[in-house]
């Protein structure tokens, strides 16, 4: 069912200033949200046949699904990846997918092997998030062990700890890695030899379990803080330390514009933000209207 659009512009104003009155306004609105039939989406990202790939968690798989229309359109390596948590591009083409229910990062060639075997797994106790670098390196986030690795020709080449639990590891546009930090309530940025370079916490940000994040052209995060419902639009380079600059959700879980039931992933594409609305079941997409 479509909304008149006078009434949906109504309402998201109404609802923009009651929450601009307590705190920042939401950064985007809601556009569309697409059918409930995922298992528990987790985090999600762009192809490089424009495409998204959504790994769903209890669907063992990785679904693709249509950026118009988010419907599931193909559904690859449906069994084969007990629990996946996260996926992730590199340069090159090639596929890291953090297979959580067997420990392992599974590296594939392409696309087009990411429904045959994958070339490489990588051992990552409990991992929640992978990430295939723009320098060749393949990062996990090993929450199982709280380890953040850095992986190089399939070995591993650094490491740093004390991140018990954490999720999403993403790249920043300078390279840089980012740690979702879920909980200890906290993003972590680390130089790409595993440096720690700057901690964005406090309650100012009103983080209960920040679980997967993406990063716009200008540098801000888009977090998806799971535990409380709601995605943040974080810029962390503002002379004095990083500034929270919109908000979207009321903090209690629901399912229409501006709610959300513990979502989990994110991707970015222009003006659109892609959201995995996990209890919900579904891809919803929020818009930047642009003038």
């Amino acid at each position: 069912m479509r909304i008149g659009i006078g009434v949906f512009v109504l309402a998201c104003l109404t609802f923009a200033t009651a929450l601009a009155e307590d705190g920042p306004a939401p950064f985007a609105s809601f556009d569309k949200a697409g059918p409930e039939e995922l298992n528990d989406p987790h985090d999600l990202a762009f192809g490089p046949d424009g495409r998204l790939y959504v790994a769903d968690k209890f669907g063992h798989r990785i679904a693709v699904v249509d950026p118009d229309t988010l419907e599931v359109v193909e559904s690859l390596s449906a069994g084969k990846l007990p629990g996946a948590h996260d996926i992730s591009f590199g340069p090159e083409g090639e596929v890291a997918v953090a297979v959580t229910g067997l420990g392992s990062v599974f590296v594939f060639s392409s696309v087009e092997t990411l429904d045959i075997a994958p070339r490489t797994m990588l051992a990552a106790p409990g991992t929640e998030g992978a990430l295939a670098h723009s320098n060749g390196r393949i990062y996990a986030m090993a929450g199982g062990t709280g380890l953040l690795i850095a992986y190089e020709n399939g070995g591993a080449v650094a490491s740093v700890g004390s991140h018990p639990g954490a999720h999403d590891v993403a790249e920043g546009p300078d390279g840089s890695v980012w740690v979702a930090d879920n909980f200890n309530r906290r993003l972590v940025r680390y130089s790409p030899d595993l440096e720690k370079l700057q901690t964005v916490e406090g309650p100012q940000f009103g983080f209960y379990g920040p679980r997967y994040l993406d990063i716009d052209g200008f540098g801000r995060l888009v977090v998806a803080d799971q535990d409380a419902h709601r995605i943040l639009l974080i810029d962390p380079d503002v002379d004095g330390g990083a500034v929270l600059l919109g908000v979207l959700g009321t903090g209690k879980p629901g399912k229409g514009p501006n709610l959300f039931d513990d979502p989990e992933g994110v991707a970015i594409r222009g003006n659109d933000y892609y959201f995995s609305d996990s209890d919900n079941n579904r891809i919803v997409r929020y818009t930047v209207a642009i003038n």
